[in-house]
C-alpha cells in the first residue's frame, strides 16, 4: 500500500465517515443493539431509574409537565422504557436525538430528530453517546512532539502534522504526552458538543453516561478500539465496526459548566447533535470539581444506588412466604447487580451537570 493508492485522513474524520456517512455503522438497520449491550438493554430497571431521576427533577422545577431528550437514541429503547415506568400524574415530553431514522412503530408520544430541541426543561440523557463523538488521535514522535495519528481504509496508521491550534491547547491542558509513543484522544469534539448539549437546557439536569478517565489517571497509549457482533476488533473505519474511545468527563463537565452558568434563560434556535459543528472555547474552560450545585462525577453503581437499585438479593424467608415474588425479586437482583457490577457496567461514570434556570436553583 502506498500514498497514491489509499487515502490518509485524520481518526475524527475517517470515524465520522465510518460511523455516519451514507453506509455508515450507525445508520444499519440492526441498530446498536445487534452488535453490543448497553445498560438499557441488559435490564428495564435502567429506564425504570431514569424515570426515577426524572420524577425528582419535576418534583424540583415544580411541575408534573416535563421534558426527557435522550441523545443518541439508538431505536428509541430508553424512551419507550422511562414511558412505561414513570409515575402516575407525571407528563412526559419524550424526544429522540437521533441520526438514523425514526424506527416503525415508535410510540407516538415520541419525537423524533437529528437536532436538539431548545428551551427543555427536565432531564437531558446521553447514554454512550460522547464516546461516539468522532475524535483526532495524537501521539508523541521520537521527539516527543505530539502528531496527529492518520489512518488508511484498512486500518493502516501513520503520525501525520504536528498537533496545533485548539487541539493543541486542549492536549497539554486535558492530557499532556510527556514520553515518545504515547497516545491520546484530542477531546475537544465531546467537550463542544457537550456543551451545545447543556445549552439546550432552559433548567434541569443534564446526563452524560460513560467509560471514562479524569486528569492524573488517563491511559498512556488512549483506548481507540472497535466493536463488531458482540466482540471487541480492532478499529477499521470501513463502517463495518463501531470506532469508540473513553471519554474525558472532566474536560466535559468544565465545558458544560462554562455553558451553564449563562443559562439564565432559554436556549434560542435549534443547535445540532452533530460532533462536527464546532463551538468556541468549549475547551478552554476551567477545570470543575463536584460542588453542591455544581458537576458531579460518579459510578453508575453509585448513581443507581441513590435511585434505588442496588442488588440485593430477597431474604430467603420470602421463597416461603411469597415464592412467586421471591421469584420475581430474586431476578430482579440479578439484573440490577449486572447494572452495578464492577468491571462491567457499574465502572460507567455519569456526569450529572445541573442547570439553573427560569427559577430553577437545584438542591
Amino acid at each position: 500500500m502506498t500514498d497514491e493508492t489509499c487515502q490518509w485522513r485524520g481518526w475524527r474524520a475517517a470515524t465520522e465517515s465510518a460511523l455516519y456517512g451514507s453506509d455508515g455503522f450507525y445508520l444499519r438497520p440492526e441498530g446498536p443493539a445487534g452488535h453490543f449491550r448497553t445498560s438499557v438493554h441488559a435490564s428495564p430497571l435502567f429506564a425504570a431509574a431514569v424515570a426515577r431521576l426524572l420524577a425528582r427533577v419535576a418534583e424540583e422545577l415544580g411541575t408534573d409537565e416535563v421534558d426527557l431528550v435522550d441523545v443518541g437514541a439508538g431505536r428509541g429503547e430508553l424512551l419507550t422504557g422511562v414511558l412505561a415506568a414513570a409515575p402516575a400524574g407525571l407528563r412526559v415530553r419524550a424526544h429522540a436525538v437521533e441520526r438514523a431514522a425514526r424506527p416503525a412503530g415508535l410510540d407516538p408520544r415520541i419525537s423524533w430528530a437529528e437536532r436538539l430541541p431548545a428551551g427543555v426543561r427536565g432531564v437531558l440523557f446521553a447514554n454512550e453517546w460522547l464516546d461516539n463523538v468522532p475524535v483526532d488521535v495524537a501521539e508523541a514522535d521520537g521527539s516527543g512532539t505530539p502528531r496527529y495519528v492518520e489512518v488508511a481504509p484498512d486500518g493502516t496508521e501513520r503520525l501525520g502534522a504536528p498537533v496545533a491550534g485548539a487541539d493543541a491547547r486542549w492536549l497539554a491542558r486535558w492530557w499532556p504526552l510527556r514520553e515518545p509513543g504515547e497516545r491520546a484522544e484530542i477531546g475537544l469534539p465531546r467537550d463542544e458538543a457537550w456543551a451545545r448539549a447543556v445549552g439546550s437546557l432552559s433548567a434541569g439536569l443534564a446526563v452524560a453516561v460513560d467509560y471514562a478517565h479524569t486528569a492524573g489517571a488517563r491511559p498512556p497509549f488512549g483506548t481507540l478500539t472497535g466493536f463488531r457482533a458482540g466482540r471487541e476488533v480492532p478499529p477499521v473505519p470501513d463502517g463495518r465496526c463501531d470506532i469508540t474511545s473513553h471519554v474525558a468527563l472532566d474536560a466535559c463537565a468544565a465545558a458544560g459548566a462554562h455553558v451553564a452558568a449563562g443559562a439564565a434563560g432559554p436556549a434560542t434556535g435549534r443547535e445540532s447533535a452533530s460532533a462536527s459543528a464546532g463551538a468556541p472555547a468549549a475547551g478552554a474552560a476551567e477545570p470543575v470539581t463536584g460542588t453542591e450545585r455544581g458537576p458531579e462525577l460518579v459510578t453508575q453503581r453509585e448513581a443507581l444506588r441513590r435511585l434505588g437499585i442496588a442488588g440485593v438479593r430477597p431474604p430467603l424467608g420470602m421463597a416461603r412466604t411469597d415464592p412467586a415474588g421471591y421469584v420475581r425479586a430474586l431476578a430482579a437482583a440479578g439484573e440490577a447487580a449486572e447494572l452495578t457490577a464492577r468491571g462491567g457496567l457499574g465502572d460507567f461514570t455519569w456526569l450529572l451537570q445541573p442547570v439553573p434556570g427560569e427559577g430553577y436553583c437545584p438542591p
